[in-house]
């Protein structure tokens, strides 16, 4: 346990433990954070592996006999190791090298030297330099066969069966290995975990993140849990969105379930996600007529009811017309965006509505502010395929292979946007970083598509301004979607509905 450099008489202690999938980190956590940050920039011996990113966490904790002070992990392993004085160690140590698992490993990267010998070398050139073969049809497995005799295919086949079954084998043997702890003094292995809480097997990596490691140390020498935060440190990696010295939130994929057992025992904050904003005179129509309406949705509202019924603009429409017919809503904004929102009274007008976002013939124009001043032309288009980032849900990432075709014009606001109505709360974070206005025009319509386009190296460069997702979070996410334009769908006539910022 590392005690703090400064003083930290004048900072409260957190009166919950720290919700780990949607925080603002405790002046705590910052001070621990900013400790780690200088212990790196001094270790010249690790710059080229920390320049290429990694995620490292701090874990304020209290000692049984009331000092104050903080852990320090990294995700991973750094410089080859799992074990580093600074940091605590892994939970379980995979690169023990007189350990079962490297033991195991040599083993199956011996059976793949074993088959690759067999396999003549000029076999192994064409099947690897099939793209050379132009259209013929040639299958890879067909050139293998005619190249061996009987007895040395089922050699082969043998032995990838093996490899397959031992590699399977150690993998749920590594998961057993993880045992992990809770505040209750219980202990599960990763399997259990995964098993009760998801219904599915663990990722390979489960268990070596940096939340997982400091709430098993901490559980193990007798600390107790206050707050905990996770930030980037280094380059972003390709597709993802890390930004050095950002703050992040725990993984899902790997560290929700792990999660989820290791923090019974503490009192932790709520899930802000579920609280949304409810009252239903804050959701004010900009324009109706006997066919359609138009809302304005304040951040924070929930466009249809969350996964536990939360009130939604859904359920407020449905209650002000309880005679319409149909979906009412015609299209969706985030939780944390504000803005426009159509809403249909019967299932003919909401059909023709939708058909023409369908055909991308509804205009939309959104208006955010900018951390930071894009060093891009002042106008133009982003183009960055999306695609989910599987791992990391509800997170997008950029895939030229697999995502699919994402496009946003923008337009640089020069002088500075005029039209916020100035009821939000003054920038508490930041608020020395210069701020961009800028104006944001979807083409396609994919999930946090002008999230990721605005804080993606390859797009603007700027995270919206309290976007916790791809930047950092604030009292609000300053991103409102101020301008539709559409056909009326009875009247044929070009509707423009507008409503200003709030920023």
């Amino acid at each position: 346990m590392h005690t703090f450099q400064e003083d930290i008489q004048h900072l409260p202690l957190p009166q919950q433990f720290t919700y780990p999938f949607h925080y603002t980190p405790h002046p705590l956590c910052v001070m621990a954070a900013t400790e780690v940050q200088s212990y790196l920039q001094g270790r010249t011996d690790w710059h080229a592996e920390l320049q290429q990113g990694k995620m490292f966490g701090v874990l304020v904790v209290r000692s049984a006999e009331g000092t104050i002070g903080f852990l320090a992990a990294f995700s991973g392993n750094l410089a080859g190791s799992n074990h580093h004085d600074y940091f605590v160690p892994p939970v379980y140590d995979l690169l023990d090298p007189n350990g079962y698992f490297k033991q195991e490993e040599a083993k199956i990267s011996e059976m793949n030297r074993l088959i690759q010998s067999i396999v003549p070398p000029t076999v192994i050139q064409t099947t690897e330099g099939r793209k050379n073969l132009g259209n013929t049809k040639v299958d890879a497995t067909e050139i293998l066969r005619s190249a061996l005799d009987d007895n040395t295919e089922k050699h082969i086949a043998s032995l990838k069966e093996e490899r397959k079954n031992r590699s399977i084998a150690l993998q749920q043997w590594i998961f057993h290995q993880f045992i992990l702890l809770n505040a209750k003094g219980e202990q599960q292995d990763i399997h259990q975990i995964f098993e009760t809480y998801a219904h599915r097997l663990p990722p390979a990596g489960t268990g070596e993140c940096a939340a997982p490691k400091l709430l098993q140390h901490a559980y193990r020498n007798g600390l107790q849990p206050l707050a905990m935060a996770e930030f980037w440190w280094g380059n972003s990696p390709k597709g993802e969105i890390r930004r050095h010295g950002h703050y992040y939130p725990s993984c899902r994929h790997k560290c929700e379930p792990l999660l989820a057992f290791m923090l019974q025992g503490l009192d932790v904050e709520p899930n802000p996600l579920l609280r949304s904003v409810t009252d239903a005179n804050l959701l004010q129509t900009v324009y109706e007529d006997e066919y359609l309406l138009v809302v304005n949705k304040p951040a924070g509202m929930l466009s249809v009811p969350g996964k536990t019924g939360q009130a939604s603009v859904l359920t407020m429409l449905q209650e002000r017309y309880p005679d319409a017919t149909g979906p009412l809503l015609v299209h969706r904004l985030d939780m944390a965006t504000s803005g426009l929102l159509l809403a249909a009274k019967d299932k003919d007008t909401h059909a023709l509505l939708q058909q023409q976002f369908e055909n991308r013939t509804v205009k939309k124009r959104y208006i955010a502010m900018l951390e930071g001043v894009p060093q891009i032309a002042p106008k133009g288009f982003i183009r960055l395929p999306l695609r989910p980032d599987f791992d990391n849900r509800p997170l997008q990432m950029v895939d030229f292979e697999y995502g699919k075709p994402a496009v946003t014009r923008y337009e640089i606001i020069n002088p500075p946007y005029e039209g916020g109505q100035g009821d939000v709360q003054p920038l508490r974070n930041n608020t020395s970083q210069p701020k961009t206005f800028i104006a944001l025009y979807p083409e396609t319509g994919r999930t946090h598509q002008l999230r990721v386009h605005c804080a993606h190296p390859d797009g603007l460069n700027c995270p919206i301004v309290g976007d916790p997702l791809y930047g950092q979070p604030a009292e609000r996410l300053y991103l409102h979607a101020e301008t539709l334009q559409f056909v009326h769908p009875h009247t044929q006539e070009r509707v423009k509905i507008s409503a200003k910022a709030p920023f």
